[in-house]
Protein backbone atom coordinates (compact mmCIF):
# COMPACT_ATOMS: atom_id res chain seq x y z
CA UNK A 1 0.00 0.00 0.00
CA UNK A 2 1.50 3.18 -1.00
CA UNK A 3 2.45 5.89 1.88
CA UNK A 4 0.54 9.17 1.77
CA UNK A 5 2.48 12.50 1.11
CA UNK A 6 3.73 14.07 3.80
CA UNK A 7 4.01 18.12 3.66
CA UNK A 8 7.40 18.08 2.72
CA UNK A 9 6.87 15.81 0.06
CA UNK A 10 4.00 18.36 -1.32
CA UNK A 11 6.05 21.51 -0.54
CA UNK A 12 9.63 19.60 -2.67
CA UNK A 13 6.97 18.77 -5.73
CA UNK A 14 5.70 22.67 -5.37
CA UNK A 15 9.50 23.82 -5.43
CA UNK A 16 10.00 21.57 -8.36
CA UNK A 17 6.78 22.79 -10.20
CA UNK A 18 8.51 26.46 -9.37
CA UNK A 19 11.68 25.33 -10.80
CA UNK A 20 10.50 23.81 -13.75
CA UNK A 21 8.17 27.09 -14.43
CA UNK A 22 11.29 29.29 -14.02
CA UNK A 23 13.01 27.22 -16.52
CA UNK A 24 10.49 27.33 -18.99
CA UNK A 25 10.32 31.76 -18.44
CA UNK A 26 13.89 31.43 -19.24
CA UNK A 27 14.07 29.46 -22.44
CA UNK A 28 10.94 31.35 -23.72
CA UNK A 29 12.56 35.00 -22.98
CA UNK A 30 15.53 33.31 -25.02
CA UNK A 31 13.65 32.70 -27.71
CA UNK A 32 11.70 35.66 -27.69
CA UNK A 33 15.00 37.44 -27.76
CA UNK A 34 16.80 35.63 -30.75
CA UNK A 35 13.20 35.97 -32.75
CA UNK A 36 13.61 39.74 -32.26
CA UNK A 37 16.92 39.91 -33.61
CA UNK A 38 16.19 38.30 -36.91
CA UNK A 39 14.54 41.28 -38.08
CA UNK A 40 17.45 43.21 -38.06
CA UNK A 41 19.75 40.97 -38.85
CA UNK A 42 17.48 40.60 -42.48
CA UNK A 43 17.19 44.10 -42.43
CA UNK A 44 21.07 44.86 -42.58
CA UNK A 45 20.66 41.80 -45.39
CA UNK A 46 18.36 43.82 -47.47
CA UNK A 47 19.65 46.97 -47.37
CA UNK A 48 23.03 45.74 -48.82
CA UNK A 49 21.98 42.94 -51.59
CA UNK A 50 20.21 44.05 -55.13
CA UNK A 51 21.00 45.28 -58.45
CA UNK A 52 23.44 47.51 -56.69
CA UNK A 53 25.42 46.31 -54.48
CA UNK A 54 26.31 48.29 -51.45
CA UNK A 55 28.38 47.43 -48.63
CA UNK A 56 27.79 47.82 -44.61
CA UNK A 57 30.51 50.50 -44.15
CA UNK A 58 28.92 52.08 -47.17
CA UNK A 59 25.14 52.06 -45.75
CA UNK A 60 26.83 52.76 -42.08
CA UNK A 61 28.49 56.49 -43.54
CA UNK A 62 25.94 57.24 -45.17
CA UNK A 63 23.25 56.92 -42.76
CA UNK A 64 25.70 58.31 -40.26
CA UNK A 65 25.95 61.52 -42.34
CA UNK A 66 21.83 61.81 -42.23
CA UNK A 67 22.01 61.85 -38.58
CA UNK A 68 25.63 63.65 -37.84
CA UNK A 69 24.81 66.26 -41.26
CA UNK A 70 28.35 66.13 -43.01
CA UNK A 71 28.28 65.34 -46.58
CA UNK A 72 27.96 62.43 -48.15
CA UNK A 73 27.94 63.37 -51.58
CA UNK A 74 30.89 60.79 -53.09
CA UNK A 75 27.90 58.26 -52.18
CA UNK A 76 25.00 60.49 -53.12
CA UNK A 77 23.80 57.29 -55.70
CA UNK A 78 23.66 54.95 -52.82
CA UNK A 79 21.90 57.40 -50.86
CA UNK A 80 19.27 57.81 -53.32
CA UNK A 81 18.86 53.59 -53.65
CA UNK A 82 18.48 53.27 -49.58
CA UNK A 83 16.61 55.90 -49.07
CA UNK A 84 14.22 56.09 -52.26
CA UNK A 85 14.34 52.20 -53.52
CA UNK A 86 14.90 49.85 -50.50
CA UNK A 87 13.78 51.70 -47.37
CA UNK A 88 10.38 52.20 -48.13
CA UNK A 89 10.34 48.50 -50.19
CA UNK A 90 11.95 47.12 -46.62
CA UNK A 91 9.30 48.60 -44.35
CA UNK A 92 6.50 47.74 -46.88
CA UNK A 93 7.66 43.71 -46.50
CA UNK A 94 7.95 43.92 -42.88
CA UNK A 95 4.61 45.75 -42.14
CA UNK A 96 3.31 43.59 -44.83
CA UNK A 97 4.03 40.63 -43.26
CA UNK A 98 3.59 41.53 -39.66
CA UNK A 99 -0.29 42.31 -40.49
CA UNK A 100 -1.03 38.83 -42.21
CA UNK A 101 1.02 36.91 -39.81
CA UNK A 102 -0.89 38.59 -36.80
CA UNK A 103 -4.20 38.55 -38.18
CA UNK A 104 -4.04 34.55 -39.31
CA UNK A 105 -2.97 33.79 -35.77
CA UNK A 106 -5.46 35.69 -34.34
CA UNK A 107 -8.21 34.37 -37.04
CA UNK A 108 -6.80 30.74 -35.81
CA UNK A 109 -7.31 31.26 -32.09
CA UNK A 110 -10.51 33.00 -32.56
CA UNK A 111 -12.07 30.49 -34.61
CA UNK A 112 -10.21 27.74 -32.89
CA UNK A 113 -9.39 26.35 -36.39
CA UNK A 114 -5.31 25.88 -37.60
CA UNK A 115 -6.86 25.83 -41.82
CA UNK A 116 -8.36 29.83 -40.74
CA UNK A 117 -6.30 32.57 -42.85
CA UNK A 118 -6.67 36.37 -42.77
CA UNK A 119 -8.78 35.88 -45.90
CA UNK A 120 -10.88 33.78 -44.43
CA UNK A 121 -13.95 36.44 -44.29
CA UNK A 122 -13.46 37.99 -47.92
CA UNK A 123 -10.64 40.48 -46.78
CA UNK A 124 -8.43 39.39 -49.41
CA UNK A 125 -11.02 38.91 -52.20
CA UNK A 126 -12.62 42.13 -51.72
CA UNK A 127 -9.67 44.56 -51.33
CA UNK A 128 -8.39 42.19 -54.55
CA UNK A 129 -11.97 43.40 -56.25
CA UNK A 130 -11.41 46.99 -55.03
CA UNK A 131 -7.63 47.03 -56.55
CA UNK A 132 -9.11 45.71 -59.71
CA UNK A 133 -11.75 48.30 -60.22
CA UNK A 134 -9.89 50.86 -59.40
CA UNK A 135 -6.99 49.61 -62.38
CA UNK A 136 -10.09 49.40 -64.67
CA UNK A 137 -11.48 52.28 -63.89
CA UNK A 138 -7.93 54.29 -64.28
CA UNK A 139 -7.63 56.07 -60.92
CA UNK A 140 -4.15 56.67 -60.23
CA UNK A 141 -1.95 54.61 -57.02
CA UNK A 142 -3.54 56.58 -53.91
CA UNK A 143 -6.58 55.83 -55.20
CA UNK A 144 -6.18 52.13 -56.18
CA UNK A 145 -5.09 51.83 -52.78
CA UNK A 146 -8.00 53.42 -51.30
CA UNK A 147 -10.69 51.33 -53.72
CA UNK A 148 -8.85 47.98 -52.09
CA UNK A 149 -9.00 49.11 -48.64
CA UNK A 150 -12.73 50.08 -48.48
CA UNK A 151 -13.65 47.09 -50.56
CA UNK A 152 -11.94 44.85 -47.85
CA UNK A 153 -14.03 46.44 -45.40
CA UNK A 154 -16.89 45.89 -47.50
CA UNK A 155 -16.77 42.35 -47.43
CA UNK A 156 -15.97 42.16 -43.87
CA UNK A 157 -19.31 43.55 -43.54
CA UNK A 158 -21.17 41.81 -45.51
CA UNK A 159 -20.21 39.02 -44.05
CA UNK A 160 -20.31 39.94 -40.58
CA UNK A 161 -23.93 41.42 -41.36
CA UNK A 162 -25.21 37.94 -42.80
CA UNK A 163 -23.97 36.19 -40.23
CA UNK A 164 -25.54 38.01 -37.07
CA UNK A 165 -29.30 38.06 -39.42
CA UNK A 166 -29.21 34.28 -39.79
CA UNK A 167 -28.34 33.72 -36.24
CA UNK A 168 -30.20 36.65 -34.94
CA UNK A 169 -27.07 38.02 -33.36
CA UNK A 170 -25.96 34.81 -31.56
CA UNK A 171 -22.65 33.57 -31.73
CA UNK A 172 -22.06 30.60 -34.53
CA UNK A 173 -18.33 30.85 -35.52
CA UNK A 174 -18.69 27.87 -38.46
CA UNK A 175 -21.80 30.21 -39.60
CA UNK A 176 -19.49 33.04 -40.04
CA UNK A 177 -16.74 30.89 -41.42
CA UNK A 178 -19.15 29.61 -43.92
CA UNK A 179 -20.71 33.07 -45.16
CA UNK A 180 -16.99 34.36 -45.28
CA UNK A 181 -15.99 31.50 -47.70
CA UNK A 182 -19.06 32.32 -49.64
CA UNK A 183 -18.53 35.97 -49.81
CA UNK A 184 -14.71 35.67 -50.34
CA UNK A 185 -16.03 33.41 -54.04
CA UNK A 186 -18.41 36.20 -54.67
CA UNK A 187 -15.80 38.63 -54.44
CA UNK A 188 -13.45 36.63 -56.32
CA UNK A 189 -15.98 36.21 -59.12
CA UNK A 190 -16.43 39.90 -59.61
CA UNK A 191 -12.75 39.86 -60.03
CA UNK A 192 -12.68 37.47 -63.04
CA UNK A 193 -15.30 39.64 -64.62
CA UNK A 194 -13.12 43.07 -64.27
CA UNK A 195 -10.38 40.85 -65.62
CA UNK A 196 -12.69 40.01 -68.61
CA UNK A 197 -14.29 43.28 -69.44
CA UNK A 198 -10.50 45.08 -68.90
CA UNK A 199 -8.42 46.25 -71.86
CA UNK A 200 -6.21 43.15 -72.48
CA UNK A 201 -3.41 45.21 -73.79
CA UNK A 202 -3.07 47.93 -71.07
CA UNK A 203 -5.50 47.48 -68.18
CA UNK A 204 -5.30 43.43 -67.71
CA UNK A 205 -1.48 43.01 -67.30
CA UNK A 206 -1.65 45.62 -64.30
CA UNK A 207 -4.54 43.93 -62.74
CA UNK A 208 -3.29 40.39 -63.11
CA UNK A 209 0.24 41.55 -61.80
CA UNK A 210 -1.55 43.22 -58.79
CA UNK A 211 -3.36 40.26 -58.36
CA UNK A 212 -0.46 38.11 -57.83
CA UNK A 213 1.25 40.21 -55.41
CA UNK A 214 4.55 42.65 -55.38
CA UNK A 215 6.29 45.58 -53.75
CA UNK A 216 8.13 46.75 -56.54
CA UNK A 217 6.11 50.09 -56.50
CA UNK A 218 5.15 50.91 -53.33
CA UNK A 219 6.82 54.47 -51.82
CA UNK A 220 7.20 55.90 -48.64
CA UNK A 221 3.89 57.68 -48.83
CA UNK A 222 2.43 53.78 -49.47
CA UNK A 223 4.41 53.25 -45.92
CA UNK A 224 2.39 56.19 -44.29
CA UNK A 225 -1.19 54.95 -46.01
CA UNK A 226 -0.50 51.29 -44.13
CA UNK A 227 0.80 52.46 -41.10
CA UNK A 228 -1.86 54.23 -39.41
CA UNK A 229 -4.54 50.70 -39.82
CA UNK A 230 -0.99 48.24 -38.56
CA UNK A 231 -1.05 50.89 -35.37
CA UNK A 232 -4.67 50.55 -34.86
CA UNK A 233 -4.92 46.79 -35.61
CA UNK A 234 -2.03 45.51 -33.87
CA UNK A 235 -2.00 47.75 -30.53
CA UNK A 236 -5.88 46.25 -29.26
CA UNK A 237 -4.49 42.66 -30.13
CA UNK A 238 -1.51 42.76 -28.65
CA UNK A 239 -3.22 44.01 -25.45
CA UNK A 240 -5.83 41.50 -25.47
CA UNK A 241 -4.17 38.11 -26.64
CA UNK A 242 -4.28 36.58 -23.07
CA UNK A 243 -8.01 36.44 -23.71
CA UNK A 244 -7.55 34.27 -26.42
CA UNK A 245 -5.89 31.16 -24.20
CA UNK A 246 -9.25 31.41 -22.65
CA UNK A 247 -11.15 31.35 -25.40
CA UNK A 248 -9.16 27.76 -26.56
CA UNK A 249 -11.22 26.22 -23.51
CA UNK A 250 -15.04 27.72 -25.03
CA UNK A 251 -17.19 29.80 -25.10
CA UNK A 252 -18.58 29.03 -21.87
CA UNK A 253 -15.61 28.74 -19.91
CA UNK A 254 -14.67 32.00 -21.36
CA UNK A 255 -17.90 33.74 -19.96
CA UNK A 256 -17.36 32.04 -16.84
CA UNK A 257 -13.94 34.12 -15.97
CA UNK A 258 -16.17 37.18 -17.17
CA UNK A 259 -14.72 37.33 -21.01
CA UNK A 260 -17.47 38.89 -23.30
CA UNK A 261 -16.51 36.27 -26.03
CA UNK A 262 -18.83 38.09 -28.81
CA UNK A 263 -17.47 41.86 -28.06
CA UNK A 264 -13.71 39.88 -28.24
CA UNK A 265 -14.53 38.54 -31.48
CA UNK A 266 -16.06 41.51 -33.01
CA UNK A 267 -12.95 43.39 -31.68
CA UNK A 268 -10.37 40.94 -33.20
CA UNK A 269 -12.04 40.76 -36.48
CA UNK A 270 -12.42 44.30 -36.72
CA UNK A 271 -8.31 44.82 -36.11
CA UNK A 272 -7.30 42.08 -38.22
CA UNK A 273 -9.49 43.24 -41.11
CA UNK A 274 -8.65 46.26 -40.86
CA UNK A 275 -4.30 45.29 -41.23
CA UNK A 276 -5.40 42.56 -43.93
CA UNK A 277 -7.15 45.38 -45.62
CA UNK A 278 -4.36 47.94 -46.13
CA UNK A 279 -1.71 45.24 -46.50
CA UNK A 280 -3.67 43.74 -49.70
CA UNK A 281 -4.24 47.32 -50.84
CA UNK A 282 -0.36 48.22 -50.72
CA UNK A 283 1.42 44.63 -52.21
CA UNK A 284 -1.76 42.66 -53.18
CA UNK A 285 -2.82 39.16 -52.55
CA UNK A 286 0.06 36.90 -50.90
CA UNK A 287 -1.29 34.09 -50.01
CA UNK A 288 0.56 31.59 -47.42
CA UNK A 289 2.24 34.05 -44.82
CA UNK A 290 -1.35 34.42 -42.44
CA UNK A 291 -1.52 30.59 -42.69
CA UNK A 292 1.98 29.05 -42.33
CA UNK A 293 3.89 31.89 -40.19
CA UNK A 294 1.50 30.96 -36.94
CA UNK A 295 2.25 27.50 -37.34
CA UNK A 296 5.95 27.90 -37.54
CA UNK A 297 5.79 30.41 -34.38
CA UNK A 298 3.48 27.48 -32.21
CA UNK A 299 6.15 24.73 -32.99
CA UNK A 300 8.89 27.60 -31.93
CA UNK A 301 7.40 29.46 -28.72
CA UNK A 302 4.31 26.89 -28.28
CA UNK A 303 0.69 28.05 -28.28
CA UNK A 304 0.47 30.78 -25.65
CA UNK A 305 -1.27 33.88 -27.12
CA UNK A 306 1.23 35.97 -25.22
CA UNK A 307 4.10 34.86 -26.67
CA UNK A 308 2.56 33.58 -29.98
CA UNK A 309 1.28 36.96 -31.22
CA UNK A 310 4.09 38.60 -30.99
CA UNK A 311 6.56 35.89 -32.20
CA UNK A 312 4.03 35.77 -35.12
CA UNK A 313 4.23 39.17 -35.82
CA UNK A 314 8.48 39.15 -35.76
CA UNK A 315 9.00 35.65 -37.96
CA UNK A 316 6.51 37.16 -40.50
CA UNK A 317 7.99 40.33 -41.00
CA UNK A 318 11.17 38.89 -41.33
CA UNK A 319 9.86 35.98 -43.51
CA UNK A 320 8.66 37.98 -46.08
CA UNK A 321 11.72 40.71 -46.51
CA UNK A 322 14.06 37.59 -46.63
CA UNK A 323 11.33 36.47 -49.85
CA UNK A 324 11.22 39.61 -51.29
CA UNK A 325 14.63 39.63 -51.28
CA UNK A 326 14.97 36.90 -53.18
CA UNK A 327 12.00 38.11 -55.46
CA UNK A 328 14.25 40.69 -56.53
CA UNK A 329 17.39 39.69 -56.26
CA UNK A 330 17.77 35.96 -57.57
CA UNK A 331 16.60 36.21 -60.91
CA UNK A 332 17.15 38.28 -64.04
CA UNK A 333 13.43 39.14 -63.62
CA UNK A 334 11.77 40.12 -60.28
CA UNK A 335 9.00 37.36 -59.47
CA UNK A 336 5.61 38.13 -57.80
CA UNK A 337 5.99 37.59 -54.26
CA UNK A 338 2.15 35.69 -54.35
CA UNK A 339 4.45 32.94 -56.62
CA UNK A 340 7.21 32.56 -53.78
CA UNK A 341 5.06 32.45 -50.59
CA UNK A 342 2.79 29.85 -52.41
CA UNK A 343 6.30 28.20 -53.25
CA UNK A 344 7.91 28.07 -50.24
CA UNK A 345 4.08 27.69 -48.00
CA UNK A 346 2.02 24.91 -49.97
CA UNK A 347 5.20 22.38 -49.53
CA UNK A 348 5.78 23.12 -45.55
CA UNK A 349 1.75 22.98 -44.90
CA UNK A 350 2.00 19.35 -46.82
CA UNK A 351 4.55 18.76 -44.29
CA UNK A 352 2.78 19.67 -41.27
CA UNK A 353 -0.27 17.54 -42.31
CA UNK A 354 1.82 14.23 -43.32
CA UNK A 355 3.51 14.50 -39.29
CA UNK A 356 -0.28 15.48 -38.22
CA UNK A 357 0.90 18.38 -36.12
CA UNK A 358 -2.65 18.39 -33.77
CA UNK A 359 -0.90 20.46 -31.01
CA UNK A 360 -2.19 23.91 -32.64
CA UNK A 361 -3.30 25.82 -29.70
Amino acid sequence: MAEPLTINDSSENLRLENHKRKLEERKTTCIMLVISILPIVAILISLTIGRYSISLPQFFYVVSSKIFGYSAAQYSTIETVLFNVRAPRILSALMVGAALSVSGATYQGLFRNPMVSPDILGASAGAGFGAALGILLSFNGLGIQISAFLFGLIAVIITYSISAIITRGNNATLLLVLTGMVVAALFTSFISITKYVADPYEKLPLITFYLMGGLSSVTMKDIEILLIPMIIGVIPLILLRWKFNVLSFGDEEAKSLGIDTSKLRLIAILCSTLMTAAAVSISGMIGWIGLVIPHIARMIVGPDFKVLLPSSLLIGATFLLLVDDVARCAFSIEIPLGILTSLIGAPFFIYLLVKGRRGWI
